[in-house]
């Protein structure tokens, strides 16, 4: 089981330029948990995606429905205080967004406290960087691709 983040998700309902390598990394392991903020997260880049032009209405129907099927089977953690505690420190300790933040501190309640005992992967190089300081493995072929928006 790894924690994935919405940056290393995306590629698999969207096909990207990592999409590839998400997709191995999902085959060798397809068992996923994330934080319960995640789908929304999936769907507002998917959105932005159309509204940019990147994506054509029926890509987008597909991306949602892939994303749907997908988080039919991910765990996911819910909003609870600890997630909320844990996310109020990362904030004060390291350069994270709040989303991020909420990303960080559901993995630390998913791995039961233990970073060490969960992968976490990501493509946002600032959370991987956050993530790699909590003490998370952190795939080193997902990290430094390149900031998510």
């Amino acid at each position: 089981m790894r924690y994935w983040d919405t940056s290393a998700l995306l590629p698999l309902v969207v096909r990207e330029a990592t999409s590839d390598v998400i997709r191995r990394q999902v085959e060798a392991d397809p068992a996923i948990v994330t934080w319960w903020g995640t789908r929304v997260e999936c769907v507002s880049a998917i959105a932005r995606l159309e509204r940019d032009g990147l994506l054509l209405a029926p890509q987008t129907r597909a991306a949602l429905a892939r994303l749907d099927e997908m988080a039919a089977r991910w765990s996911e953690v819910p909003a609870i205080n600890d997630v909320r505690v844990q996310a109020t420190r990362l904030l004060r300790t390291h350069r994270l967004r709040a989303a991020d933040s909420l990303q960080l501190a559901a993995a630390i309640v998913a791995s039961s406290f233990a970073a060490a005992s969960l992968p976490f992967l990501t493509l946002d190089v600032r959370l991987a960087e956050a993530a790699e300081r909590e003490g998370f493995p952190v795939p080193i072929d997902l990290t430094r691709q390149s900031p998510s928006a």
